[in-house]
């Protein structure tokens, strides 16, 4: 999956000169419906084509296409907005089961452009049949929009 995400980027960096990943945070936060948590240094969000309910991407707002060269001041935030997300999931689904991963370039790739790493979180609300499984498809039966204003109006504190 990830040589897959890995060549589209580089493929839309190499036809437009930009950054697929930049560009669709820009795209998300301007429209603010998908949005569930923004920062100074990250933005939290529901992808237009969610894989699952409530999948949950997380983005810093400065391009760097690797993660293991985050500035050691910028971990902290990170972990604040991870909390927050991980809270809402946490308190407004009663604690689901999740898949997180952390995309980033491979090694060797760390100074191209083409990519942003980024924080993928996949609640386990449902589980994949025979569709998906026999097409590769994925079936989500909630809106990222209604999800994410689902998420936004769930307290935490």
């Amino acid at each position: 999956m990830m040589r897959i995400k890995h060549r589209v980027a580089t493929d839309y960096f190499d036809q437009t000169g930009h950054c697929l990943y930049c560009v669709l945070l820009a795209e998300e936060l301007a429209c603010g419906k998908r949005v569930i948590a923004e920062t100074n240094h990250y933005a939290a969000f529901l992808p237009y084509a969610s894989h699952v309910p409530f999948e949950t991407w997380i983005l810093p707002k400065r391009h760097q296409t690797s993660f293991g060269l985050v500035d050691a001041a910028l971990l902290r935030p990170l972990a604040e907005i991870l909390k927050t997300v991980l809270l809402k999931l946490h308190v407004g689904l009663e604690n689901p089961n999740f898949n997180m991963t952390i995309d980033t370039v491979p090694r060797g790739d760390e100074d191209k452009e083409y990519f942003l790493w980024h924080v993928q979180i996949l609640p386990r609300l449902t589980t994949p049949a025979g569709f998906e499984l026999g097409s590769g498809m994925s079936i989500n039966t909630v809106l990222p929009e209604e999800a994410a204003e689902f998420l936004r109006g769930v307290e935490t504190v």
